[in-house]
C-alpha cells in the first residue's frame, strides 16, 4: 500500500512539476537503488585445534603445513612445504589449510593457485608468511591473518568470487611505496570484515572487474585511503559497480574516500554507497579525481573518460587535514552524475573548510558541512566554502591533481 501511495504521488509531481517532477522522482528512484545494495556478511568461520596432516573434524579435512615438512623456525625454507601443502588443501574438497600458531616460517614468493575444491578455509597463524595472492578462486575463507612488511602489495585478491577475509592485520611503514594493503581485481561477491591495515599506499583498493564488494569495520591509517581505481590507464576500460562499505575509522591518511580514474579511459563506476565512517586529521576525506595521474610526466588532455554516477556518502564524519573537505574533480565532458550526500560533517582543527566541484551533478540532504550547493550549481568549477562573514565563494582557475 505503501509503495502503491508513493508511485501515485509520484505520478502526481511529475503531472504537475513536469521535469522538476521526474528529476524528484529519478532521484528517489537512485536512492532505493543505493539503498538495497546489501552483500550477504560472512558468518563465522569455524576454526580447530592443531591437528595431525589429513584428519577429518566436523566435516572437514584439515591440512597441516608441519606435516608436509614446514619448520617454522624462521631459518629454515619451508616454501616447499607450503606449496605441498596447498596442492593438497586445493584439491581436496571441504579442506583447511592450516598454518600452526607459535612459529615463524620462512617462506619464499609463492603464488598459492586455483581453481581449487569446493569450501577451502585458510586459516594462517599470526605472523605468517609476508604476501598472499588468491587468484581464479571461489568460495575461500581467510581468517586472522598478519601480513607484515611486503615489499609490494600486501594481500591480493584476483579473478576469484565469493571470498570472506576477516581479522587479518596488515602492517607496512607508511613511506613504503605500492604496499596496497588488500587490492580487488576482476573479482565478485568479495566482503572485508574486522580488518586493520596500515601501509604506504591504499588500505584498500578496488579495480577493474569487480563487482558486489562489501567491506565492514575497517581500520585504515597510516595509508592513501580506501580507493576505487585506478581505472582508465592507457585509455583502458575500467568498471566497478556495486561497493559498500559501512562503519569504518581512517586516521592520518592522505585520502579518506577515494575514486580516482584516468584520463581517456572509459566504463563506468556505479553503484556505490560509504556510510558510518569517522575520519581523523585526514588530508582529503572525500575525493573523486577524473584527472588521476601518477606519472612523472605531465598527463595528456583526454575527452573520453570512466564515468561516475550513483555514489553515496552517508554518515560521514570527522576532521580534515586540507580545506577542501570534500573535493568532485570530474571530467567536462563525461560529468560525475548523482552524487548523494547525507549526514556529513567534516571539520578543521584551524581553519574553514569548503567543497569543490568541477563538472559534479548531485544532491545532498541533512547535515551537510561544508554546503555542497556547488553540486546543483550550473557552473562548471565552483568552489564553495562554508558561509561566514568573512568568507567568499570564489572560481578556481585550475585543477591540480597530484597523488598522495
Amino acid at each position: 500500500m505503501d509503495k502503491f501511495f508513493m508511485v501515485s504521488f509520484l505520478g502526481l509531481l511529475i503531472a504537475v512539476h513536469g521535469v522538476a517532477g521526474n528529476m524528484l522522482y529519478d532521484n528517489i528512484v537512485m536512492l532505493e537503488e543505493l539503498e538495497s545494495l546489501e552483500i550477504e556478511e560472512d558468518n563465522e568461520v569455524e576454526l580447530f585445534d592443531v591437528p595431525s596432516w589429513m584428519s577429518e573434524r566436523g566435516g572437514k579435512v584439515l591440512v597441516n603445513v608441519d606435516s608436509f615438512g614446514a619448520v617454522g623456525d624462521g631459518v629454515s625454507d619451508d616454501t616447499q612445504a607450503f606449496v605441498n601443502a596447498w596442492s593438497t588443501a586445493c584439491s581436496t574438497a571441504k579442506s583447511v589449510f592450516l598454518v600452526p600458531p607459535g612459529r615463524r616460517y620462512l617462506v619464499n614468493a609463492t603464488r598459492f593457485n586455483g581453481p581449487c575444491a569446493d569450501k577451502l578455509v585458510i586459516q594462517p597463524c599470526r605472523g605468517a608468511p609476508t604476501a598472499l595472492t588468491i587468484d581464479s578462486s571461489s568460495a575461500v575463507k581467510v581468517k586472522g591473518l598478519t601480513i607484515q612488511n611486503s615489499q609490494q602489495m600486501n594481500f591480493v585478491i584476483s579473478r576469484s568470487q565469493s571470498v570472506r577475509v576477516s581479522e587479518v592485520l596488515v602492517s607496512a611503514p607508511g613511506d613504503s611505496p605500492n604496499t596496497d594493503g588488500i587490492h580487488i581485481t576482476d573479482s565478485t561477491n568479495v566482503v572485508l570484515q574486522d580488518t586493520k591495515i596500515g601501509t604506504g599506499d591504499d588500505c584498500v583498493s578496488i579495480v577493474n572487474g569487480s563487482s558486489n564488494i562489501k567491506m565492514k569495520r575497517i581500520f585504515c591509517g597510516p595509508g592513501h585511503g580506501i580507493s576505487i581505481g585506478s581505472l582508465g590507464k592507457d585509455n583502458s576500460i575500467g568498471i566497478v559497480t556495486k561497493v559498500v562499505l559501512d562503519t569504518a575509522f581512517l586516521s592520518e591518511t592522505t585520502n579518506g574516500l577515494r575514486i580516482k580514474t584516468w584520463q581517456g579511459g572509459s566504463g563506468y563506476v556505479r553503484g556505490v554507497r560509504f556510510e558510518n565512517v569517522r575520519m581523523e586529521n585526514v588530508a582529503n576525506p572525500i575525493i573523486i579525481d577524473q584527472f588521476y595521474c601518477d606519472s612523472p610526466k605531465t598527463c595528456q588532455n583526454q575527452t573520453s573518460a570512466v564515468n561516475i554516477s550513483q555514489i553515496m556518502y552517508r554518515n560521514i564524519s570527522g576532521t580534515t587535514k586540507s580545506s577542501k573537505a570534500m573535493k568532485f574533480a570530474c571530467s567536462d565532458t563525461v560529468p560525475c552524475s548523482n552524487i548523494v550526500l547525507s549526514n556529513v560533517n567534516l571539520e578543521k582543527k584551524d581553519g574553514t573548510v569548503e567543497t569543490y566541484c568541477n563538472s559534479a551533478q548531485g544532491f545532498g540532504y541533512g547535515v551537510v558541512h561544508p554546503s555542497a550547493d556547488c553540486l546543483n550549481s550550473q557552473d562548471k568549477d565552483t568552489m564553495l566554502a562554508e558561509p561566514r562573514s568573512d568568507d567568499i565563494v570564489h572560481r578556481s582557475d585550475n585543477i591540480v591533481h597530484t597523488e598522495l
